[in-house]
């Protein structure tokens, strides 16, 4: 089959593979659409440390079914689908306790990391656990479906924030996932939702999809507005959708006392953290890691049209494209957002 292989770091190629054969419990999904997470960017010089070569990347993605292994009883041949990118084992204690996104044998679809490998969506097939695949709308199309597991990642992290209902969120950072968690908060029926980020295009585009305020700004001149906007107590809740040390330092500042901080961003692996403001303002700290079953949520609030993500996608393209398009991503070009990758684009065109 055709894949896209980060061979070494830097370095995408095409390259022909075995297909992949279902084995007991298993589908085989024949990828119409992938689309190129942030995680990817990093995965392809190296900086994650989980994308080691030679790898196949690539999790945000959707197909029809091609076949299924021995076992399987939800799904047949021909059905279009999509698959959560956490393989989770369904038998430890986080798994029972369904906190699937913690489970101690956990895997990540297009990862590679020293402690496994598995080979992702950026190809014309990939099998996945029957447990993590979902059936998808007759009206919803695959470059849509693509963006199902960003959009679970922010609903999820929406959710640890609490009830929503009378409060006040800032979302700093206006990348995919911060535009996301913005129209999640809002879809979750926060009362007012303001969003923050240095790049002006990004922060226009979140007016567009419903932001109550958008914040051109950083810092300390970030933290007054924010208290400026919130009567002097902060927001309710931040959700830090970065992971730099100035942008965490900014969310805890930013947030009113005894309010909630969801650190959903990891760019960088260790932050400074102001203990004596935490400890002294009360402040809660929740990390959030994936999503844990919200993807029917998801399709439901797309087809709804309470979250839009059709702005959001700057280009669907072949994988022979690939490439370029990542080179065009490291190298931060301005006004891209999501790209969605296809072995066949007209098959993503026609939704089918």
């Amino acid at each position: 089959m055709k894949s896209l292989l980060l061979r070494e770091y830097g370095h995408l190629e095409i390259a022909e593979m075995p297909r992949p054969e279902p084995g007991p419990g298993e589908v085989l999904v024949r990828v119409a659409a992938c689309g190129i997470c942030g995680s990817d960017v990093h995965g392809y010089d190296g900086s994650s440390g989980r994308r080691i070569p030679p790898l196949v990347m690539g999790h945000e993605a959707a197909g029809t079914v091609a076949a299924v292994g021995a076992g399987v009883q939800g799904f047949r041949a021909g059905e279009r689908v999509t698959f959560d990118s956490t393989v989770y084992c369904g038998d430890c204690d986080y798994c029972r306790r369904g906190e699937m996104n913690l489970c101690d044998r956990r895997e990540v679809v297009g990862v590679s990391c020293g402690d496994y490998r598995r080979h992702g969506a950026f190809a014309e097939f990939v099998t996945v656990p029957e447990r993590i695949v979902y059936r998808l709308p007759d009206a919803m199309g695959f470059s849509e479906a693509a963006m199902l597991e960003a959009i679970s990642v922010a609903l999820h992290a929406v959710h640890l924030a609490g009830e929503g209902k009378r409060r006040s969120a800032l979302v700093v950072g206006a990348g995919m996932i911060g535009l996301l968690t913005m129209q999640a908060a809002r879809a979750l029926g926060y009362a007012r939702v303001m969003i923050a980020d240095i790049d002006a295009t990004r922060l226009e585009l979140a007016r567009k999809l419903g932001a109550d305020a958008v914040l051109h700004l950083k810092g300390a001149e970030l933290v007054d507005e924010v208290r400026e906007q919130t009567s002097g107590h902060g927001a309710d809740v931040v959700l830090e959708a970065v992971g730099r040390n100035e942008t965490v330092a900014a969310s805890i500042d930013s947030v009113r006392k005894g309010g909630t901080v969801v650190l959903i961003g990891n760019i960088a692996p260790e932050v400074t953290l102001p203990l004596q403001k935490v400890v002294s303002r009360q402040i809660r700290l929740q990390g959030s890691a994936a999503s844990c079953g919200e993807y029917p949520e998801a399709m439901e609030l797309v087809a709804s049209g309470k979250i839009r993500i059709e702005p959001l996608i700057t280009a669907v393209a072949s994988l022979e494209e690939g490439p370029r398009w990542f080179e065009r991503l490291h190298a931060g070009e301005p006004n891209l957002m999501k790209v969605v990758l296809s072995p066949d684009p007209a098959v993503v065109r026609a939704g089918r």
